[in-house]
């Protein structure tokens, strides 16, 4: 299995922009092969005539051929396609993201649940500065939605829960966004100085997308390249993408693009861990490293009770017998007790916790 996933990621095109149709480049590349796909796929905004503001000037809309479909019909159908060819290339614990507004998402969305993705979130984006509605006869659009999604059902996916609370000070972190549009020196433009992509995502989005649902070393995958800007937050945050894209001029601005990134040192990439995910460090593990002795004694943080270690990686008060946890809670009379943090040892004739003695080790488990 650890053979094929090697060959698997060695036939992978890491860091390179492919040219042409999203499903035809999709199912030319490896089964289970991405860690996560960001789509951005047309709105199919159905634009009836150009729009223009109150001094009759015309507004940039999105009129490309690109978003325009013939029929809902088409569309669904196109949505289908794309949809299954990103699925067989997700690994069993990828994830998906697609972005879109009302006049897509809804359909995307029962597309997804019909190919068996498992839906996570949907997550509004708010605009702080959304474009106005310049004819007046509705609300202003100032949110897009997007729907972030596992492959499926029971699927290890990650989400980096920690990080975004420390992104938010401190607090979890909410389905609704707040960050403005891609504007000022952000927005990318083409030789005419004309906006390069009508509808350029902020990277500040795709800096939370991929530091809530990948890790450093992961393979992003967009479908919808564009001018490259998920592949710009994920060079910089150490991932690895592969655009896909059919615009020749998309293409030629998002390789210049992506040409003048720098990634983020090793350290600065590392983000905050849930304490659910650092490495399983049994107690039994500091008596056979000879880190607590057989027969040396605990005390109580309280310094109220004390307790011997046992060959077995047990403890051993009184009549109470049991694991650091067991032990603690009978002798405080609780319903539980963190042994880690409860017991202390006796470091160079000061007490100190356990717990210094499992953080040792993870270091040592630590990646290189």
């Amino acid at each position: 299995m650890a053979i094929r996933q090697k060959q698997t990621s060695d036939e992978l095109p890491l860091d390179t922009i492919l040219a042409g149709d999203c499903v035809a480049r999709m199912n030319a590349l490896p089964a289970e092969s991405v860690d996560l796909i960001f789509a951005d796929p047309p709105y199919n905004l159905q634009l009836k005539g150009d729009l223009h503001r109150p001094d009759n000037s015309k507004v940039d809309a999105v009129d490309d051929h690109w978003d325009q479909f013939n029929s809902f019909a088409i569309y669904d159908r196109f949505t289908r396609e794309w949809l299954a060819a990103a699925k067989r290339i997700l690994k069993p614990n990828g994830a998906i993201w697609v972005i879109g507004s009302y006049h897509n998402i809804f359909r995307v969305g029962a597309a997804l649940q019909d190919q068996g993705y498992w839906i996570l979130n949907d997550v509004v984006w708010r605009k702080s500065n959304p474009m106005p509605n310049f004819r007046g006869k509705r609300l202003t659009n100032a949110h897009e939605t997007m729907i972030w999604a596992a492959k499926s059902d029971g699927g290890k996916y990650t989400f980096n829960y920690e990080a975004l609370k420390s992104l938010n000070e401190g607090v979890q972190m909410r389905s609704d966004w707040l960050l403005p549009i891609c504007n000022g020196g952000e927005r990318l433009k083409d030789d005419n100085g004309d906006k390069a992509h009508p509808t350029q995502k902020p990277e500040s989005l795709l800096h939370r997308v991929l530091i809530a649902s990948t890790k450093p070393g992961d393979v992003v995958l967009d479908p919808f390249f564009g001018t490259g800007t998920t592949g710009a937050v994920a060079k910089r945050l150490g991932r690895h993408y592969i655009g896909i894209e059919r615009e020749a001029a998309y293409r030629k601005v998002a390789t210049k693009r992506l040409a003048e990134i720098k990634r983020y040192d090793r350290d600065a990439l590392q983000v905050t861990q849930s304490k659910r995910a650092e490495p399983r460090v049994a107690f039994g593990t500091l008596v056979e490293r000879g880190l607590l002795k057989v027969g040396a004694e605990l005390r109580s943080l309280n310094g109220r009770h004390k307790a011997k270690v046992r060959a077995d990686g047990t403890l051993v008060a009184f009549d109470t017998k049991g694991s650091i946890h067991q032990v603690g809670a009978v002798l405080e009379g609780a319903p539980s007790c963190n042994g880690w943090t409860y017991w202390t040892y006796k470091r160079q004739g000061e007490w100190a916790p356990i717990d210094v003695l499992r953080q040792q080790i993870r270091a040592e488990m630590a990646p290189a």
